[in-house]
């Protein structure tokens, strides 16, 4: 039996099929996602992925390019390790600043700001593990505008995530970019369906 936590080719709809379901699954991938977008500071913002999310990336990109099953082995390839595998969360945080000049001149401020990203638990920090398949930091310094992470949670603090009287905090404590949230009732309760002990 597949673990669904992990995509196969067997998961993944045929062209014609999500063709003609697709309005309907971006409207139910929308609502998904609401949620588990969150805005940190004035440019930075936390997608927290899961199998479902990382499943309709397939989809579409397939839809967009094409490839076929030849494209389809790459983008399980790339889009599986961001399944988070019950004692994890796992987020694509974005740097997003429409202006080149203006974002080339944030971005090179903020060398590692990856390893600086942290979900509090209970005044308990967890900090970001960056996805390791590409360097996200250039010889100036300057880092990626996109960057692929995971935080690995110990048990003890998976069995408070869920707690109504747990408090989390999103952050990113870099010196040149400090900015935090409490995360919404919302948005605690999506995030700790990600989580599985068993």
């Amino acid at each position: 039996m597949t673990s669904p936590k992990t995509l196969t080719k067997e998961d993944i709809l045929s062209l014609d099929d999500y063709m003609a379901q697709r309005a309907q699954l971006r409207r139910d991938i929308l609502d998904l996602k609401k949620p588990r977008r969150i805005d940190i500071g004035p440019h930075a913002t936390f997608y927290f992925e899961n199998y479902a999310t990382m499943k309709q990336q397939i989809q579409e990109m397939l839809y967009i390019e094409k490839g076929g099953d030849e494209q389809l082995v790459d983008e399980l390839e790339a889009y599986n390790p961001m399944i988070p595998q019950g004692q994890e969360l796992t987020a694509t945080l974005m740097f997003e600043i429409d202006d080149p000049m203006r974002r080339a001149t944030i971005l090179r401020r903020l060398t590692d700001v990856e390893l600086t990203a942290y979900v509090e638990v209970d005044g308990e920090k967890v900090y970001a593990v960056p996805e390791q398949e590409v360097e996200r930091t250039a010889a100036d310094g300057k880092t990626s505008s996109v960057h692929f992470l995971h935080f690995p949670f110990p048990a003890e603090l998976i069995a408070k995530f869920g707690a109504e009287e747990t408090r989390l905090i999103l952050g990113i404590e870099h010196e040149n970019y400090a900015h935090m949230t409490i995360l919404t009732p919302a948005t605690k309760a999506s995030l700790a369906g990600d989580f599985d002990l068993n």
